[in-house]
């Protein structure tokens, strides 16, 4: 069975938070989600569940031996039973993983809409060249003259895709391949983050991810009582960057030699500016859980704002490129053919 969406991951949590709320126990609110359970996928993994928690009593070794539940969760639920607050903590990784899902849909978004604006430019482009150039060059022929110049090098580029059609699907295929490995594998999207790592842009991006991630998990794990130790030892898990892994490490390290939170935050880089004043701040006041959670949604909101940013100049700039490249192609052709039609 696959493992879970963030989004039915935060849909889990948020009925299991509801039901422990309103007194209902584990093994009951489980039997009252089997009820409800809307698809046969859902239905035996909630048996599952189900079973193993009227056995062993302990939800987080229920969720463990389905091997579908992301380790940090399972490792937030056993905090939470063992300090009797699951419900808070069911509460929080709700609210965790609709962050999560929230920043997936925005990297999607800003995505998808260039890639598919790049294709149709290109079916437009490949339209013209292979089947418009050609019934030009016909009427050239019937007026008794021939393309030249940069019409002739168009038609021409037309005719060798024509001919060679077979070996460009194949490249296109390959490159549907290649993008497909790079978002769907975990060695592909490390490579694909190591080369977005040479763009300044793309950078930014991965370093707001992994910053709100990392205080999205830091929020959850002290508001579950945990020290700031134990706290980053499990957050560890949720880093998937290797460049900020390093920073991970130096912060850890500085915990280690007796500093606070935030001056470790502020000396390893992890937080700088007012991110690094706010984590300050929450460390003086004893609020740094809280600090953590309104760090987490700052870079989130920068982060759908950069997308959005993108998309606004994307959207246009695409189009006029695609004007401008079907104006040149007809241009290329009309021109001589007014001249021609003018001289008779």
């Amino acid at each position: 069975m696959k493992p879970f969406s963030n989004i039915e991951l935060s849909s889990f949590c948020g009925q299991t938070a509801l039901i422990l709320k309103s007194g209902i126990s584990v093994t009951e609110g489980l039997t009252i989600m089997l009820e409800d359970a809307a698809s046969p996928e859902e239905k035996e993994v909630l048996e599952s569940l189900l079973e193993s928690v009227q056995e062993t009593g302990q939800l987080y070794q229920a969720m463990e031996n389905t091997k579908i539940y992301p380790s940090y969760m399972i490792h937030m639920v056993q905090i939470g039973e063992e300090t009797g607050t699951l419900d808070e903590v069911m509460e929080s990784l709700r609210n965790h993983y609709e962050r999560e899902d929230s920043i997936s849909k925005s990297i999607r978004n800003s995505i998808t809409y260039p890639m598919i604006m790049t294709g149709m430019m290109a079916v437009v482009i490949v339209v013209l060249l292979v089947k418009v150039m050609p019934i030009f060059n016909q009427v050239f022929i019937q007026l008794g003259t021939e393309m030249t110049g940069f019409s002739r090098v168009l038609m021409d580029m037309g005719t060798i895709i024509n001919r060679y059609a077979v070996v460009f699907i194949v490249l296109l295929v390959l490159i549907a391949a290649l993008a497909i490995y790079g978002t769907r594998t975990a060695s592909g999207r490390a490579m694909v983050q190591k080369l977005g790592y040479k763009l300044r842009f793309t950078r930014v991006i991965y370093e707001e991810l992994a910053a709100c991630r990392f205080a999205s998990g830091m929020a959850l794990t002290l508001s579950s009582g945990l020290n700031p130790d134990r706290s980053m030892e499990l957050v560890h898990s949720l880093n998937d960057d290797p460049v900020f892994q390093k920073k991970l490490d130096l912060c850890q390290n500085e915990i280690n030699e007796g500093k606070d939170l935030s001056q470790a935050l502020f000396a390893s880089g992890m937080f700088s500016g007012i991110y690094a004043r706010m984590a300050s701040i929450g460390s003086k006041t004893g609020s740094m859980d809280q600090v953590m959670e309104q760090i987490a949604e700052l870079y989130q909101d920068d982060i759908d704002t950069r997308m959005n940013n993108v998309l606004a100049v994307l959207e246009p700039t695409l189009v006029i490129l695609l004007s401008l490249i079907v104006g040149v192609i007809l241009l290329s052709v009309m021109m001589p053919l007014m001249g021609i039609m003018s001289s008779l």
